[in-house]
């Protein structure tokens, strides 16, 4: 018997660099995402910090103009944690909509593959019964030759 052939073989190979390539891109997006939220702690940290200073050398006493510059720097960090926030909100969706797309092109691949193994298990069966009949002729033609001999 030939050997098996799946028709949608070329469909299933395509489907399946497709998921690859949008796993890579999840990736590549999620990694963005966490880089993000890494700076925002980074930067909430240095400003809790420089908060911290400010208030204690304030404390202390010091200039207005160092007060003005410490002020200056915290409404930066302020802001930068602002545009931070605003960019891991748009890498995250844009995380989700790839994480959907990844689902997406998992559920056509699997489903092209359960079909394959459908087929394949359709081919397997008939493989083993024409294995059997191919045995059942070759006992019943040897029996019949060893009647014919004697």
């Amino acid at each position: 018997m030939k050997k098996f052939f799946f028709a949608l073989d070329t469909v299933l190979n395509y489907k399946e660099q497709v998921l690859d390539g949008l796993k890579a891109e999840h990736a590549r997006i999620l990694a963005k995402v966490r880089e993000c939220e890494r700076a925002i702690e980074r930067l909430e940290q240095e400003h809790f910090q420089c908060t911290q200073e400010f208030q204690h050398s304030r404390a202390a006493g010091m200039k207005i103009s160092d007060i003005h510059t410490y002020e200056n720097y915290l409404d930066a960090l302020r802001l930068k944690i602002l545009q931070k926030q605003e960019l891991l909100v748009k890498l995250q969706t844009q995380e989700e909509a790839k994480r959907n797309e990844v689902v997406e092109a998992k559920k056509e691949t699997s489903s092209i593959d359960k079909l394959k193994e459908r087929k394949r298990e359709e081919y397997e069966k008939e493989v083993q019964k024409e294995e059997e009949h191919f045995i059942e002729e070759f006992v019943s033609t040897k029996r019949a030759m060893a009647k014919l001999m004697g």
